[in-house]
């Protein structure tokens, strides 16, 4: 690549232009390559392609139907750089049909080629209003929707950026341009849980476009929010009941229980505008500063509970907005589009990754600042006018703090504490004798991104003495400032990488003589060791007494779920809302982190994925919450990475009394399995990051323990809270799948196993100490194993014949599967042994004969042979 670019620096550059004149077919596929290296490298060189029509070249490369796949999409990206931010380059391929050619092709085999077709799609229409309307003729929006169900997870996300772009750009508002943009919004709406990071942060991209195409429209609607959640608190206190009650039968219930569980959280720091480099970024534009400044100044709710008055007053002005801002001035149903998608920006705030969750809440605290800025000049202006007693203290949805003093204002609250607005918002000034009081600030406001329009229209150099752009505020009109977009992605410059790669290096994973090559031949040594040393373990295990305390010691926290290593010697524990990763062999904890799970949530599972070469860490929350982690500091050098996160299951929600989030993880199909206090158990396929299947349970009670075929890849065993095992077949349909209903426990099912092999059996244990042995074929159990009432855990090692029993009666069980008791465990090893703990989980080492348990005191214990 650098040599190419020195020979383009030397002369050659007008003669490889020159070479797009040639017809010669064979020379098109070397062309296509040069120009797709050249142009990922620099940009620039567009508007030579436009004017000497070397654009013409690409598109017929595109649209011959003989070209290789590959070749295609090099032209393809050549054409999505050539149209990029420049209007005589949009106009050229408009003028060669390239909606039409891409169009035409959505549909190929080829993952890139599509991913490519749809970026370049989006960036013709672009602030290009023919080309949008070329794309509504030829029904684009309509013909994208196929690309959003894509297994590809790069592709889905390309093709919410080509319809972001298209519903962004409309720059006259006509009732046709109305009706596709909210079309294609409450189309958009459907991938609010999709499975893959890079969809979703170009889905709040997306949304945002339409939040600025109707500002006004969704700042009533979050009005709206902000109030009905106000009467549900008000009524929620005066009946002291601890359900909250609906407001009345006519209202609609627009918020989810978890978009009402943001509601009732600060607004943390989210708009500070510090934001990863790799993820959504803020615009950089002085009116994004100016607005974001005054965003930050606008508090958390608690600050408003200091100051009845505000509260008071803010809710006569709520109440007192105009018609022309009202709901029932949008023209549409209460449940319309513009609700739909503020529902859908509330609920990605509390999702689980926090790149999307800011960039949501960004557009969110936007729009509730526009929502409460329509109705402040009103309470500021009756504030100064009248001086009644406040009303009792709510807990109002409107976010201004009380803690700070506005150093140019001596102004008081009624209630004597002082008060900080927004800038934006105007205060009530203390004049003093012989002063002309300040102009007020007009009630309209300015459009989302230019709330202070000075600062929107000086440039950054300037003459000197120059008094600025003459702007001035009219009472009714808005500022004539377009609004500017908040937030923005980098994924089409990442796309771009992947052809300024180099062709000539062998990439490092398959080079032989590479260290990442070396490093991973050495784990495959190692993982055959372990297993054939732990073979020799698992043979002797049923005479093993296995109550040798190799590992004691103390968890930061109270241990709910713990995890072996099945290779290198450590043990994930989790917490209620942290994970601790111990060396067992050396006795030492090395890394602690916060899952970051949200408040009054716990970490309910945990496992390891590709524990045989680079491993990740796989948390699941009761919320619903998956995070996968990377470098989760076994050396305690390095910080954990967030690989990725998305909801598994949506409609849970943090319960002390439930099982949570229950998963089972498939290392060989990379499916991964969730279920919890829901009524069904959802299949995810963690390659595609898509939802595969929904399978109802069919029972009334939560799900307490999943487990798999993962080699015959169609039974699904799952325990449940009424004492049920049910089958189930993922191979049929959901009112099919379930093949088999197990009822013979009495009480909930701690977990379910089952046997490796052919005729393995089907092993569940219950709280009452009943364990039963299932054969798949049959609806009675082949053997019972009773043992001591109080069963809190329960696991069985996958390969010795041996299962342990934790009882919250502070002792622990080892038995053979024939029902032969080796040992119980209820002393700590030492002089004057202590007491062990109530067991709160226990987990077995997949190969060694190791078992670790953890007690409700927060000691954590491993138990086995101990070294000679």
């Amino acid at each position: 690549m650098i040599v190419l670019i020195q020979a383009l620096s030397v002369g050659i550059f007008p003669y490889v232009l020159k070479l797009l004149q040639s017809s010669a077919r064979e020379l098109r596929p070397l062309l296509v390559f040069i120009w797709a290296k050249i142009l990922a490298v620099d940009s620039s060189c567009q508007a030579d392609l436009v004017k000497d029509n070397g654009h013409k070249y690409f598109l017929s490369v595109l649209a011959d139907p003989y070209m290789p796949a590959e070749h295609r999409t090099m032209a393809g990206f050549v054409l999505a750089v050539i149209v990029n931010d420049y209007t005589n380059g949009q106009e050229a391929c408009l003028q060669g049909n390239l909606i039409a050619i891409c169009l035409e092709q959505l549909n190929d085999a080829h993952h890139l080629l599509r991913q490519w077709l749809a970026i370049c799609l989006g960036r013709i229409w672009t602030n290009f209003d023919a080309a949008r309307w070329c794309g509504v003729r030829d029904s684009a929006h309509e013909k994208l929707y196929i690309l959003l169900n894509d297994p590809v997870p790069e592709v889905r996300a390309a093709a919410v950026y080509a319809l972001g772009c298209f519903i962004g750009n409309c720059s006259e508002r006509t009732d046709h341009a109305n009706t596709i943009d909210q079309g294609v919004g409450m189309k958009l709406t459907e991938l609010a849980q999709d499975g893959a990071v890079i969809v979703r942060k170009e889905l709040v991209v997306a949304l945002h476009q339409l939040v600025l195409q109707f500002e006004s429209n969704f700042a009533s609607i979050a009005l709206h929010f902000i109030e009905e959640e106000r009467q549900r608190e008000q009524s929620q206190a005066v009946l002291g009941a601890a359900v909250t009650p609906a407001v009345s039968s006519s209202t609609p219930q627009l918020m989810s229980p978890r978009s009402r569980l943001w509601l009732q959280t600060s607004y943390s720091d989210s708009m500070s505008g510090s934001y990863p480099s790799s993820g959504l970024q803020p615009m950089s534009s002085p009116s994004r500063s100016n607005s974001s400044a005054s965003l930050s100044s606008m508090g958390s709710l608690e600050g408003l509970e200091k100051s009845p008055a505000v509260v008071d007053k803010l809710d006569r002005s709520m109440k007192r907005v105009s018609s022309s801002s009202s709901v029932s001035s949008l023209g549409f149903a209460y449940n319309n589009v513009y609700a739909t998608v503020w529902r859908t920006l509330v609920q990605i705030v509390q999702e689980p990754h926090s790149e999307v969750s800011e960039a949501a809440h960004v557009v969110v605290n936007a729009i509730n600042l526009k929502a409460t800025m329509n109705t402040q000049p009103k309470f500021m202006r009756d504030n100064r006018l009248t001086h009644s007693a406040p009303s009792s203290p709510t807990n109002s949805l409107a976010r201004l703090p009380t803690d700070k003093v506005d150093r140019d204002s001596n102004t008081e609250s009624p209630d004597g504490a002082q008060l900080q607005l927004p800038h934006e918002i105007a205060r009530p000034m203390a004049i003093r004798p012989g002063e002309q009081p300040p102009p007020s600030r007009p009630p309209n406001p300015a459009p989302i991104g230019s709330a202070i329009p000075h600062s929107s229209n000086f440039q950054s150099k300037r003459r000197l003495f120059d008094k600025g752009p003459n702007s001035t505020y009219d009472d009714d009109d808005d500022v004539p400032s377009p609004p500017t977009a908040l937030i923005t992605t980098e994924f089409c410059e990442w796309s771009s990488r992947y052809f300024a790669q180099s062709v000539m290096k062998f990439p490092e994973e398959h080079d032989p003589q590479s260290p990442v090559h070396y490093d991973r031949e050495w784990r495959f040594i190692r993982n055959a060791r372990v297993r054939r040393e732990a073979r020799e373990m698992q043979k002797r295990a049923v005479s093993m007494r296995l109550d040798d305390q190799i590992f004691i010691n103390r968890n930061k926290g109270n241990p709910t779920v713990l995890k072996f290593h099945p290779y290198d010697p450590h043990m994930a524990v989790a917490d209620k809302d942290g994970i601790s990763i111990w060396n067992w062999d050396e006795g030492a904890r090395t890394n602690y982190f916060r899952n970051n799970n949200v408040v009054n949530s716990r970490i309910t599972a945990l496992d390891f994925i590709n524990s045989h070469d680079i491993t990740l860490l796989l948390s699941g929350s009761d919320d619903g919450a998956v995070r996968i982690w990377r470098e989760y500091g076994w050396d305690g050098e390095c910080e954990p990475e967030l690989v990725t996160a998305w909801q598994a299951i949506s409609d849970l929600l943090p319960s002390t009394r439930g099982s949570g989030l229950v998963m089972d993880w498939e290392q060989e199909s990379g499916m991964l399995l969730a279920s919890g206090d829901v009524r069904l158990i959802r299949v995810w396929d963690t390659q595609k990051e898509k939802k595969l299947q929904d399978i109802p349970t069919g029972a009334d009670s939560c799900v307490t323990s999943l487990v798999s075929d993962s080699v015959g890849r169609s039974l699904l065993i799952a325990g449940c809270g009424d004492g049920s095992v049910r089958l189930f077949d993922r191979r049929l349909g959901p009112n099919e799948c379930r093949v088999m209903t197990l009822r013979e426990h009495t009480g909930w099912v701690v977990k379910v196993f089952l046997q490796k092999g052919s005729e393995g059996n089907i092993i569940s244990a219950s709280v009452g100490g009943d364990l039963k042995f299932w054969d798949p074929r049959f609806s009675e159990s082949v053997k019972t194993i009773q043992t001591s009432q109080g069963l809190s855990s329960f696991d069985v090692h996958p390969h010795a014949e041996i299962f342990a029993c934790g009882s919250a009666n502070q002792f622990i069980s080892l038995y053979t599967l024939t029902g032969e008791n080796i040992s119980t465990i209820k002393y700590h090893d030492g002089f004057m042994g202590q007491r062990i703990g109530p067991i709160s989980c226990l987990a077995f080492h997949p190969h060694w004969v190791h078992l670790a348990a953890g007690s409700t005191d927060c000691f954590l214990s491993v138990y086995g042979e101990r070294k000679r």
